[in-house]
């Protein structure tokens, strides 16, 4: 997944975010090594320091931690990974439903239309 970081929102945040869904997703598995600062700071196209600062808060977090001479490690709480996940689909479940709620479109009326078009049945062009 590549690093679409923009100026719209703090890079470091961004960072976060981009870490936190490479975590879910499962392109880093719990215990896995994660890459040195440097290798992810030239593979964002970002400043090392810009890295460092948000691989300390995701340390903070828990979600990654610090072995002192063999580097950092995605946290083997798969719990911890599974509320992270549920808690980012409500934030954009949240979100979908507030900018259907914009388009005059009510909460049952949307899920219906999710529905459909989970089915095959939404993308009709006729």
């Amino acid at each position: 997944m590549p690093w679409n970081l923009n100026s719209d929102r703090p890079i470091f945040i961004q960072i976060i975010e981009k870490i936190q869904m490479d975590i879910i997703s499962g392109l880093y598995q719990p215990g896995d090594k994660l890459p040195s600062v440097r290798d992810l700071a030239q593979k964002a196209s970002v400043n090392p320091n810009t890295m460092q600062k948000a691989l300390s808060e995701l340390e903070r977090t828990g979600l990654v931690y610090s072995q002192r001479t063999s580097g950092r490690f995605i946290t083997e709480d798969t719990a911890m990974i599974d509320n992270l996940k549920s808690e980012l689909a409500k934030e954009i479940i949240t979100q979908f439903l507030d900018n259907m709620e914009k388009l005059g479109i009510e909460k049952e009326e949307a899920i219906s239309l999710i529905s459909q078009i989970s089915k095959g049945d939404g993308h009709d062009t006729d």
